[in-house]
């Protein structure tokens, strides 16, 4: 795992990372950074491609401000991973965001995520049929935790919008 929007990652690479996917429609692949204004210049010059799914990691309401520069990415589906759920995203402006993946921590320094952080967006995205992943609830022991939120599980995936 890498960051292929990373400063020290050539734009030249990119583009050639980009050839590469472009010549592989048969895989998709979800793309996630945590510099999206660069995501935005890179791409600007390169195809929007069905297989290539664009994102950005919100941690907590310190890092709402990638999600505007996540809406600047042509792609053919945006998404946010609020992976790992540190604080409260409620209020995040998702307008023109396609999916969220969201999940608590893991692992043994893991810590707790709280349901009220953003489950407010989980609706509103589920009530305008854009996708929602809930990964897990996080902690220690993750698989005790689970994966259900208000008695179900949440699978949904975007679907391209080329």
């Amino acid at each position: 795992m890498s960051d292929l929007f990373h400063e020290a990652v050539p734009a030249k690479f990119v583009v050639a990372v980009w050839a590469s996917i472009q010549a592989t429609p048969q895989h998709t692949y979800q793309i996630l950074t945590k510099r999206p204004g660069r995501m935005a210049e890179i791409t600007a010059s390169l195809p929007v491609l069905a297989n290539v799914w664009l994102g950005t990691s919100v941690e907590n309401a310190d890092y709402l401000s990638r999600i505007e520069d996540l809406r600047r990415v042509k792609a053919a589906v945006r998404f946010i991973s609020f992976e790992p759920l540190l604080g409260s995203v409620a209020g995040a402006d998702l307008t023109g965001i396609h999916w969220a993946i969201v999940g608590g921590e893991s692992g043994p320094r893991s810590r707790p995520m709280a349901e009220e952080w953003g489950w407010r967006d989980r609706d509103r995205m589920s009530q305008s049929k854009d996708g929602i992943f809930f990964k897990q609830w996080g902690g220690v022991r993750k698989k005790s935790t689970g994966r259900h939120y208000r008695g179900r599980t949440f699978d949904e995936m975007p679907t391209a919008r080329i």
